[in-house]
């Protein structure tokens, strides 16, 4: 017979529940070669002497073949269970993408005897190939070993005397526990919650660290005074230890994205989506599952759910809503601006106005407004009022105290005024692509986005290139930095390789290349200027980047402070229903209207650009240019910007003021050479100066370089 060559790549104990059961589980990883490779003569022959019915074990290094095996490996393990004692159990199996290897798991229930049985898989699947006919005899002595060993401890998966929230997904999922834990702690409960972070009790620290798996669980909830758990709970812990509670009363999945996979044995979306639908099968009946309802394999997770499904979505048409509230279930989302629940009881509840909820960003942060939704609703489930959920949430800040390294903004002074920089731990292509979207929000036009981007070792290449691609359309500088303690085994050069492919298929190339990310904030903040924005990705040197930027001057800006910067980067002012009142009405009354407005407000451009543009209308040109100057002096940002230009231009031309008009109007093609409005006032201008042939030549260049017709091209160069 062929070699079976078995090799036990894991014996791992699952303490909690787990990908194969919703109890204790024994996991063995193995690796069987030689059973993949067999003739299939061998195997049928095996498959018999087991006892296996309906036997069709495939080819050689098929995926049928891998299943065969998965199906061989159970019956060992069922057979072993029945000569150690325990009777009939269940054995369950998965294959890999390799149809050599496959896992299978069976339950425990003393931690010895589980690791004996474990270890014992490999040897008696390898001696029962090599010898079928002695199956017997080697059940016999691979049992006598598995009783030899101390049987050791029961299961310690935690059983929580408190009510529990287990909040799961790629992404959200640190800003949801935190905003969770606050929102109870505004309501008067005593609120311990563990993390990626670490662990803490009423905002003070127990642990710091990596504690999102089973350990960070028994320790938030150890603590007499607790009365209410709010558990992260990453992939990593659900793999290689299993949940760290027996169930719980709320369980959140905030999304389903491309992070790590190729590890573990997870190797798509679908097997990831599994994973974080575990603490959905555990949820009491009586307790709700809060799913992201625009995420499909999130919303899938409902059939599989043990307790009442609670959807959230960003769009109020979103079908499943409805499917939710017929279903017996409750719906939270965004109407009129507002978190709003809906329990098919009456009308929609509204909890609170997003204008009101700081983590939103002015409404620029979409995540973070599903995170909102999220939290609310698994803070309602958990029994909170909707008065105490709007408390909380109208206090919970986007600063490093509340949610460190997650959309944290600063104001950073440059010598011709101020850029702003946000950091946040975008650790995968959706991070990266929500923080692009809020530094998008905030930059001013004809300004710059940069980022920073590393990254990390263990994402796949494909991974990598896709940061990349989402770098390259969403920053116009990218700036490669090295992430030392996330290599897990790459080369950095190897890393930056596979991001610099992605830039490039998109048309991009980095930047500049730093060393670690200290270094990267004192190099690009040189090269910063007014209106810019730094997307800066904090990873491993978080509290050295957040204390260089104490130590050079940066601003934390508060919630109402970001809104501002919305607001001023979309080109709107906290004063434009009073301009449009005043341009409504008469132009002598809008004039004087905007002239005690500039005497109230001396120092701000857009208020004089206002007021230029209602001399222009009144007539006044000469006073119209001169007000125009002002506000173009006191720094006016775009899109008035070029308004105030042009205007100023057109002004002196009206006026007679031609080689004033001609000259502003030439630097404006120049400024801004993609608009056909200075392109025509150039042209106009260059007639009223008697260039006649200038302004037909700037004229007919302009259109031609601006064509879209590919057929216009062969012509350009004839034709200028």
């Amino acid at each position: 017979m062929t070699a079976p060559t078995v090799a036990v790549s894991e014996v791992r104990l699952l303490e909690g529940p787990n990908l194969y059961y919703t109890r204790p589980a024994v996991k063995v990883m193995l690796r069987v070669e030689g059973m993949a490779e067999a003739e299939r003569a061998e195997c049928l022959r095996v498959a018999e002497l087991l006892g296996l019915p309906r036997t069709v074990p495939g080819r050689p290094g098929t995926q049928q073949r891998s299943r065969f095996l998965v199906r061989l490996a159970r019956r060992v393990i069922r057979a072993l269970g029945r000569e150690v004692g325990l009777g009939e159990i269940t054995a369950r199996g998965r294959t890999g993408d390799d149809p050599a290897d496959i896992t299978v798991a069976f339950r425990w229930w003393r931690r010895g005897t589980g690791e004996a049985m474990g270890r014992a898989i490999g040897p008696l699947l390898e001696a029962m190939w090599a010898d079928p006919e002695r199956f017997e005899e080697q059940l016999e002595q691979a049992a006598r070993q598995v009783l030899a060993a101390d049987p050791g401890a029961e299961p310690v998966a935690f059983r929580p005397k408190v009510p529990v929230v287990s909040v799961t997904g790629t992404n959200g999922k640190t800003t949801t526990t935190r905003l969770l834990a606050h929102i109870a702690m505004e309501a008067g409960r005593t609120a311990a919650w563990s993390s990626t972070d670490g662990v803490l009790r009423q905002g003070e620290w127990l642990v710091r660290g990596d504690y999102s798996g089973p350990s960070g669980a028994r320790l938030a909830l150890e603590g007499p005074e607790v009365e209410v758990g709010i558990l992260e709970t990453a992939r990593g812990g659900l793999l290689q230890k299993g949940m760290g509670v027996r169930s719980n009363d709320v369980s959140v999945v905030t999304n389903v994205s491309a992070d790590h996979l190729g590890s573990h044995g997870i190797n798509t979306l679908d097997q990831l989506a599994e994973v974080k639908g575990i603490i959905t099968r555990v949820t009491r009946p009586s307790g709700w599952v809060v799913l992201n309802a625009d995420d499909p394999r999130v919303w899938d997770m409902r059939h599989r759910a043990t307790g009442q499904v609670w959807a959230f979505s960003l769009d109020p048409a979103n079908p499943a809503l409805r499917a939710a509230v017929e279903g017996g279930g409750r719906a939270m989302t965004v109407l009129d601006e507002s978190v709003a629940m809906i329990t098919g009881v009456g009308d929609p509840r509204h909890v609170v106005p997003l204008a009101e909820v700081p983590m939103t960003l002015g409404g620029l942060s979409r995540p973070n407004v599903a995170n909102v939704l999220a939290a609310a609703a698994a803070a309602i489930g958990l029994g909170l009022s909707r008065e105490e959920v709007a408390a909380g949430l109208r206090t919970f800040q986007p600063d490093r105290h509340h949610n460190p390294a997650r959309m944290n903004t600063f104001r950073w002074r440059v010598p011709d005024g101020e850029a702003t920089i946000v950091c946040d731990l975008a650790h995968n292509e959706a991070g990266v692509e929500t923080l692009l979207e809020v530094a998008r929000g905030l930059v001013l036009p004809g300004s710059e986005v940069h980022l920073t981007l590393g990254g990390l070792g263990d994402r796949t290449d494909e991974i990598l290139e896709a940061m990349g691609v989402v770098a390259g359309r969403g920053a116009d500088r990218t700036h490669l930095v090295s992430k030392d303690h996330y290599l897990r085994g790459r080369e950095v050069e190897e890393v930056f390789d596979h991001l610099r492919t992605g830039l490039a298929s998109v048309g991009q190339v980095p930047t500049a290349t730093w060393p670690d990310e200290v270094a990267a904030l004192a190099g690009v903040t040189e090269m910063l200027r007014d209106g810019d924005v730094l997307a800066f990705t904090v990873h491993d040197r978080r509290d050295e980047d957040l204390a260089w930027l104490d130590e050079h001057g940066a601003e934390e800006l508060s919630a109402e402070e970001v809104a501002r910067l919305v607001k001023r980067s979309r080109g709107q002012h906290e004063l434009d229903a009073c301009f449009t009142a005043l341009a409504e009405g008469p132009t002598p009354e809008r004039v004087s209207g905007l002239r005690e407005l500039v005497a109230s407000r001396p120092g701000d451009a857009r208020v004089r650009f206002e007021l230029a543009r209602a001399l222009d209308a009144a007539g006044e040109a000469d006073q119209a240019i001169a007000t125009h100057e002002e506000a173009l002096g006191l720094g006016l940002r775009e899109p008035q910007r070029f308004v105030a230009l042009m205007e100023r231009a057109m002004a002196a031309r009206a006026g007679g003021r031609v080689a004033e008009a001609s000259t502003w109007a030439r630097e404006l093609t120049e400024r801004y050479d993609d608009s056909a409005a200075a392109a025509a006032l150039a042209a106009l201008t260059a007639l009223d100066a008697g260039r006649p042939e200038r302004a037909a030549t700037d004229a007919v260049e302009w259109l031609l370089h601006h064509s879209t017709h590919p057929a216009d091209w062969e012509f350009t160069g004839r034709l200028v």
